[in-house]
């Protein structure tokens, strides 16, 4: 069945295009809309759910080695020949040259063909993303159908939606890096399109704007890393991409090489992308799309997709220590500070949208200390319960008749009872608290962050991710007890401040001002993908359980997420795929004695980072690997009850406390509500600055370069009068000048010999003729 893979990227795209070009044009009523939507991705699901059943656990799997479509595929750009940079050293190839006074052995360019195919490549990785992708993408599908029923532009919408889904499968299931990049542009140009859905609002476009210009940031570098691999490697395709780059040594931390500039690259692109510090300012805006379109961007789809690319090239970023400190610290410092901004908003969807920055930050730090399973499986996880909170805030949101200030909520747990029961479980899955989704991948990333060799300081990111993990449960906590518990502050409220989400909202706002609606539970389509991912949410997490239930084993076989991903990851120690348990002192001792080749030798092929390493040291005064881990798992869930507990102090037992607190920590409140200014920030620094700038330009167009052109204008039409002035006064002034003299001396005469008498004329003629036989005989004699 893994031969269909090309069917699921090509359903959703086929339905979008249907509904895209024959939707307005034959007015598709909004059940045929909505039914070629959600079938084509319910096909997509289902032929993905086949394919990676045959891939991976059927008679004929080929598990672990990637599938690479062949019957669909084709050359899509005839590169041609390219030279590569460095290649494998063979026996006449090497050269030695001295950088930094070490002896760097280099191989010398080769030649390579590049022709760059497009072929799907079905893998451990890519199945993940399909399942994802598809699945939850199917449940927000549904959800759509009821949230957006009356909507003018429904066909538009399920057509955009339709796209984003097929750019998504195509970055996943690509099997080269130009393919991952026209994915990538093209859930890029599907969020403008989808962000600023409705165009018609100031907000919506300013916030599509900010989105695409945010992301072509990051997509420089992307694209520029692309180059790179293409100029060393010689091909863009995953597989020899991967293999060459197992060969080359790894960069140890302070040094600075061919590696660490390609996954510089790629990491810049991952932070757009995937909204990491300073690239996060285009998702929390992104909630002026539809809440489905939020649904799918922070859950199934574009913002998971940095993490993807991080996970498919992490032979690259293990081979620089360096930016594996990169990522860690970028991840760890995104979290903590997302968490805290999360904790002052009181738009509903906005404190989602920075509690998905701050998951984001967990995931990217569990990269950064090289567990990028653990990564996978929190983007997993996140997009089960995360998918859920967001169709649940709809839900609220559609249920309070579009309002979306938490302030105006609570008490809706008796007016939405399955909405209510959905969002608890997605609620304990975030906070981390056992046996919720949540809980396996945080807490596993936590304690993968404690005790990783790969980078320095594991400690001290492991206090910042457990103190974000802490703010967390606290503000979801806050949103459980603003929106569902407690009084009911709808009825307090006599001014609504409506946040509109389209034309068709504008039919009832006469009714709504001064008026207090019943909140309601909203229609079936809507509430039962959320019983879906209810379930999801609560059960997902047990195909990556913690080795410390387990015996220190990865139970399950390829049905636990991390042997199931093993043939993708890299093992610095072993400089190999497939391992991931520690290795014997036996193969230790034949590994240290086997001399490892490699293209780029700049200095040792490995250097364990020194410095405190915080399990290693509650090791030594437990002495059991799994009772350390058992004490970060306690710490863990101590942590998320802190957590939830003062959320419950504040919003439930003595609500003027938050008040106080906010009185009291007036200046941290005020960062806090106000991002910490770091919108105004790039709006000083970059935006009026790039407007400064483009003024600038246009005066010097408008006065240089324009006047230049201009000037020569000006004297060309000056030069003109002066030659017309010459010309008139001038020159035929002085030819008229001598004629009327010669006309007024010479006139008279003629005049006086103009008598009229033939007689006169005769005289004349004989006179003149006489002369002139006077004149020859003069000359004759």
């Amino acid at each position: 069945m893994y031969k269909y893979i090309w069917l699921v990227p090509l359903l959703p795209l086929a339905g979008a295009a249907i509904n895209g070009i024959f939707g307005r044009w034959f007015r598709f009523p909004e059940k045929l809309i909505g039914g070629i939507a959600v079938g084509s991705v319910a096909l997509s699901f289902l032929i993905s759910l086949a394919a990676v059943y045959s891939y991976g656990f059927s008679g004929d799997s080929l598990w672990p080695n990637p599938y690479v479509t062949t019957q669909t595929a084709f050359t899509w750009i005839p590169g041609g020949a390219v030279k590569q940079t460095l290649g494998e050293v063979g026996p006449n190839e090497a050269n030695t040259i001295s950088i930094a006074n070490q002896r760097v052995t280099v191989a010398a360019p080769r030649g390579s063909l590049l022709n760059v195919e497009w072929s799907y490549q079905l893998d451990p990785l890519s199945a993940i993303f399909m399942l994802i992708v598809t699945g939850v993408g199917l449940c927000i599908f549904v959800f759509a159908t009821g949230y957006m029923h009356d909507d003018p532009g429904f066909y538009r919408f399920f057509a955009y939606m339709g796209l984003f889904m097929f750019s998504m499968l195509v970055l996943v299931m690509g099997s080269n890096f130009v393919m991952m990049f026209v994915g990538w542009e093209g859930v890029g140009l599907c969020s403008y399109l989808l962000i600023g859905y409705y165009f018609n609002r100031e907000e919506a476009a300013n916030a599509s704007r900010k989105a695409f210009i945010t992301n072509r940031v990051g997509d420089f570098g992307f694209i520029l890393a692309i180059f790179g691999i293409i100029a060393t490697f010689g091909t863009a395709q995953y597989t020899n991409v991967i293999s060459q780059a197992s060969g080359y040594a790894i960069e140890p931390l302070g040094h600075w090489g061919l590696m660490s500039w390609i996954a510089l690259g790629l990491m810049i692109g991952a932070c757009g992308k995937s909204a990491q510090f300073p690239l996060h300012v285009w998702l929390p805006d992104a909630m002026a799309g539809p809440t489905p379109v939020s649904a799918l961007i922070h859950a199934a789809t574009m913002v998971t997709a940095g993490l993807y690319m991080l996970t498919r090239t992490n032979v690259i970023f293990q081979h620089s220590q360096t930016m594996m400190l990169v990522v860690a610290v970028i991840g760890a410092f995104t979290a903590i500070f997302a968490a805290t901004i999360g904790i002052t908003q009181n738009d509903i969807k906005k404190v989602l949208a920075y509690s998905t920055v701050s998951q984001l930050g967990f995931m990217f730090l569990a990269c950064g200390v090289g567990a990028f399973a653990i990564g996978i499986f929190h983007v997993m996880t996140h997009a089960f319960f995360k998918a859920l909170m967001f169709l649940g805030a709809g839900s609220v949101i559609h249920g309070m008749h579009h309002e979306q200030d938490m302030r105006r909520m609570g008490g809706l747990r008796k007016y939405m009872p399955w909405t209510y029961l959905t969002f608890m479980a997605g609620w304990l899955a975030i906070c981390g608290i056992i046996p919720f989704s949540g809980f396996w991948s945080k807490d596993e990333i936590l304690w993968r962050t404690a005790s990783t060799t790969q980078i320095p300081t594991g400690w001290l990111l492991w206090i910042v991710g457990t103190i974000a993990a802490t703010c967390t449960a606290f503000y979801m906590t806050r949103l459980m007890a603003m929106t569902f518990w407690g009084e009911e502050n709808f009825r307090k409220a006599h001014k609504h401040s409506l946040e509109h989400e389209g034309d068709a909202i504008k039919k009832d706002h006469a009714t709504k001002k001064g008026h207090v609606h019943e909140p309601h539970e909203s229609p079936k389509s809507m509430w039962v993908p959320l019983v879906v991912l209810a379930i999801l949410a609560t059960v997902g997490g047990f195909v990556g359980i913690s080795t410390a239930f387990t015996g220190g084993k990865h139970v399950g076989g390829r049905m636990n997420i991390v042997n199931w991903l093993e043939p993708v990851i890299w093992n610095p120690q072993t400089k190999s795929f497939h391992r991931n348990e520690p290795l014997s002192a036996a193969e230790e001792a034949k590994i240290a004695e086997t001399p490892h080749t490699s293209v780029l030798r700049a200095g040792p092929a490995s250097e364990e980072p020194t410095g405190l390493n915080l399990a290693h040291a509650v090791e030594g005064m437990v002495h059991s690997e799994t009772l350390t881990e058992w004490v970060f798992i306690i710490i863990s869930l101590i942590v998320a009850g802190i957590g939830i507990g003062l959320g419950f102090l504040f919003y439930i037992k003595d609500t003027r406390l938050a008040d106080v607190w906010a009185a009291r920590l007036a200046p941290l409140y005020r960062a806090s509500y106000n991002k910490y200014w770091i919108d105004e920030f790039y709006g000083w620094a970059i935006t009026r600055r790039t407007m400064d700038l483009a003024r600038g330009v246009f005066q010097f167009d408008s006065k240089v370069v324009d006047g230049g052109v201009n000037g020569s204008a000006w004297l060309t039409r000056l030069s003109s009068k002066i030659t017309g002035a010459t010309d008139k006064y001038f020159v035929d002034g002085l030819v008229n000048a001598i004629a009327d003299f010669v006309v007024r001396l010479m006139s008279p005469i003629v005049r006086a010999a103009q008598t009229g008498l033939t007689q006169n004329y005769a005289l004349v003629m004989v006179i003149g003729l006489l002369l002139a036989v006077a004149f020859y005989l003069v000359k004759m004699l």
